[in-house]
């Protein structure tokens, strides 16, 4: 492999990729089905040359991003976990929400959600669990479909409306069903939404589920995230499940500081 050209001091490579680029897309290899894994396959699926993912690698642990156990195989680093940690939609909503959260787990004893989008899709930052809720694939930090889930559909409901054009123009499939989605259907059902602070969302597939959503807004009255609850269809009456939902959508809003979105504005 030959060495890029001298460059100025301070500038940029004349080609190939910035070096923060090349550290984010190696860092960015790694998912729930690969936390932990050899160089080779590091490359692999980074793309980046063995060599270059090994002098990559070899900064990023020294740095604390990445780990290596005995076998030589890499992991994230407890020092990015410390960083992450500090991301205000993340970490410091959670902390805002928590109590709030608890207090629906142990009402319902199912699942609370709480997600916010990042691109194309809704992300879990927390999730309280019942011991003896019913099972669900959803994980803190997993991506969930915006147009399939409750907290998704909350979460486009207040997106910038030409976001929501460019992704109702899409062909979309409900998931996991794999059933086709109206666009006109569900341009109703963000508009539904909207006005009624809440959602409820019927999944039929693996097993039947209710998600009942609603949004959370900050400081700026701007919607940053989702709460959810998610019971067995069967076993709960989602309508009795609003209510609750929304007031603790709406308390955390107040601790976030929320005024005129939750009917607070004293003029």
């Amino acid at each position: 492999m030959t060495e890029s050209p001298a460059r100025a001091r301070g500038g940029r490579p004349p080609q190939g990729e910035p070096v923060i680029d090349r550290a984010l897309t190696l860092l960015f290899a790694f998912d729930a089905a690969h936390r932990r894994m050899s160089l080779g396959e590091l490359s692999r699926r980074s793309g980046i040359p063995t060599s270059s993912a090994l002098r990559l690698a070899s900064r990023l642990q020294a740095r604390g991003a990445l780990e290596r156990d005995d076998a030589g195989r890499y992991s994230i680093g407890l020092r990015l976990f410390e960083v992450a940690s500090l991301c205000l939609r993340g970490h410091g909503l959670r902390q805002v929400a928590l109590p709030y959260m608890g207090d629906l787990t142990e009402a319902t004893h199912q699942h609370v959600l709480l997600a916010v989008r990042e691109g194309d899709d809704a992300v879990l930052v927390e999730r309280l669990s019942a011991r003896n809720a019913v099972p669900i694939l959803y994980r803190v930090g997993g991506r969930l479909p915006l147009h399939s889930t409750g907290v998704g559909l909350v979460l486009l409901a207040y997106a910038d409306p030409a976001f929501q054009d460019e992704y109702l123009s899409r062909p979309l499939l409900r998931e996991p069903e794999k059933t086709p989605v109206s666009p006109a259907a569900l341009r109703r059902t963000l508009a539904e939404i909207r006005r009624d602070r809440a959602i409820t969302f019927r999944r039929r597939a693996p097993q039947p589920l209710v998600s009942v959503a609603s949004p959370i807004f900050d400081v700026d009255d701007a919607m940053v995230a989702a709460l959810s609850v998610v019971v067995p269809e069967q076993q709960v009456d989602a309508r009795r499940l609003t209510p609750a939902l929304q007031t603790a959508a709406r308390a955390i809003s107040r601790a976030l500081g929320a005024r005129r979105s939750i009917g607070l504005d004293t003029g």
